[in-house]
């Protein structure tokens, strides 16, 4: 794709897959990335960037399923200035209808100095080198400047322009740490224009991080210096702050659009389903008062704005919730309703189940329909969305028991499966029934498991609300007693991994959320223990 036949469209790349699954705790499965890689299709995005392909059999893996079945928008794969990167890039993407390599080396002295360990000169011909290589396999190349806007941007310039004379299609100046200010960004992008007259032929694109809270401001001061693409994840995820938040910068452009002469393709309607798919299979949860998805955006608690808002909305609100698709609240369907009910409900929402998923989706709707006057949209997505979650190889909590007492330490006994197939029992006392339970699955499993993060939502209101646990572990602690064969594969580092579920029951939930954070854990890092040494320090130096 080169620049946009309207030079008023903005074209709008994900890096949800990819950037924002780097977040801390953060490991999605194949399955898992290729639903949100649809939702994002069904969003309407012009670029899916489906991950780092290089990084580990499993991401090449998803990358070239999401390559292979996901329809419409370009299917995009980060590789390094690195002659194997960019092979093994290609090999992912090359079966999508609109296949894209994005390829990228530092131009920052700080970077070439300290972390590539190199010179100007060496990075030059890697820039060109690389997308030469890239457009010889692709005809849509992105490269991108890593730290360029703390590089000399002369020096940037210089790179800029052999990577569009050797084919590049996109030139991305990314914020890589967050560092511009929108007006410093801004300037930046208009004395590229000055320097590297090319870039008038392709199109430039933007990436920002929110280190310091200006992540969209200065993705929008990019766009009016001349971008039309922004770059950005879904809830803003990605390293350390995270990335421009795509929903942002989409309502600004929805909303704003006419001040600003400029337009995009999202279909908006869509923005809170996608929002709260993330939100469920990363475990990062979304802020109460973030814009345009929480829960809060569109809630008013002052009198005066309550007042407002019941005589005219438009008092105090300058968009409709249902233009992001914040109306799925409503009531689908009854404990009576069976299941040919059931599966028009879910093709509504977007989840066209049939055969045994159905029959299984059936039964939980049935077990909830029971202890719930009113089924909503959002109690059926939470279900289906766990219902669908595919379970690789790993532990499975069978069942559990506790005893708790305000006059003893509540005691928990579990049976769980293990990745391969065995059942084993362990018990243990805690705090509280839930921290119980966790213990006594460390105890089966023979992992001694910290728990970093234990977070309770409820997926509605009232007091029978569908209870969403979302749990984040740490391997690796020194102290640990690591009885599974992990101490040598963890050689002293500490992998996180973040499980999630639903029910009504909390423990029940958290218990099942915790053997899903432990298998996480666990993959991961096996995973690095198979990766390269080199490659472990670069899968954490991505623009």
């Amino acid at each position: 794709m080169t620049a946009a036949t309207d030079p008023n469209r903005v074209l709008i790349f994900d890096t949800t897959l990819r950037d924002g699954e780097q977040s801390p705790g953060i490991s999605l499965n194949t399955a898992e990335k290729l639903e949100i890689a649809e939702a994002l299709a069904r969003l309407g995005v012009d670029v899916i960037e489906a991950g780092f392909p290089i990084a580990s059999p499993g991401d090449f893996e998803a990358v070239q399923g999401i390559a292979r079945q996901v329809e419409g928008p370009v299917i995009c794969g980060l590789a390094r200035a690195n002659p194997a990167d960019i092979d093994r890039a290609w090999e992912a993407i090359r079966d999508s209808a609109r296949p894209r390599i994005h390829t990228f080396v530092s131009t920052s002295d700080i970077h070439i100095e300290h972390q590539l360990r190199s010179t100007r000169a060496d990075v030059k011909g890697l820039a060109r080198a690389s997308v030469a290589q890239a457009r010889a396999l692709c005809d849509d190349v992105e490269f991108s400047p890593m730290d360029a806007t703390r590089a000399d941007v002369e020096f940037t310039a210089e790179v800029v322009a052999l990577a569009v004379a050797e084919g590049a299609t996109t030139i991305n100046i990314p914020d890589t740490v967050g560092y511009a200010l929108p007006d410093e960004y801004a300037r930046f992008l208009t004395r590229l224009y000055e320097l590297v007259p090319e870039l008038a032929g392709v199109t430039l694109s933007v990436h920002c991080h929110d280190d310091l809270g200006l992540a969209v401001a200065n993705s929008l001061a990019g766009v009016l210096a001349g971008a039309r693409q922004v770059e950005g994840a879904i809830n803003g995820i990605g390293e350390r702050a995270g990335n421009a938040s795509l929903e942002e910068i989409v309502m600004l452009l929805h909303t704003r659009g006419a001040a600003l002469g400029l337009t995009c393709d999202v279909a908006t309607t869509e923005i809170a389903r996608t929002s709260r798919l993330v939100s469920r299979l990363t475990g990062y949860a979304v802020q109460p008062n973030k814009a345009i998805v929480g829960r809060n955006a569109f809630a008013h608690e002052s009198g005066i704005h309550q007042d407002g808002v019941l005589k005219e909305r438009s008092t105090y609100e300058i968009m409709d919730a249902r233009t992001v698709g914040l109306d799925a609240n409503s009531l689908v369907l009854g404990k009576h309703s069976g299941r040919a009910a059931l599966r028009a409900a879910l093709e509504d929402l977007g989840y066209p189940i049939d055969g045994a998923t159905l029959n299984a989706a059936f039964k939980r709707f049935k077990e909830l329909a029971d202890k719930k006057k009113q089924v909503t949209a959002l109690d059926l997505e939470a279900l289906v969305t766990d219902e669908l979650r595919e379970e690789l190889a790993g532990y499975a909590l069978d069942w559990f028991d506790v005893e708790a007492s305000s006059r003893r330490p509540p005691h928990a006994r579990v049976g769980v499966t293990t990745p391969d197939g065995r059942k084993v029992e362990g018990a243990f006392t805690g705090d509280g029934p839930v921290d119980a339970v966790f213990r006594a699955i460390n105890a089966a499993t023979g992992i001694d498991a910290r728990l970093r993060e234990f977070r309770v939502d409820a997926v509605t209101g009232g007091q029978d609300a569908l209870g969403e646990v979302n749990v984040i572990v740490e391997l690796g602690d020194p102290d640990a007693a690591i009885t599974t064969g992990l101490a040598g594969v963890l050689a002293g580092e500490r992998v996180t991994g973040a499980g999630q579920a639903v029910a009504t029951d909390i423990i029940e939930a958290g218990g099942i959320a915790y053997a899903r954070a432990l298998s996480s854990a666990v993959r991961r890092a096996q995973a690095a223990a198979e990766a390269p040494e080199a490659m472990r320090a670069a899968l954490l130096a991505t623009p």
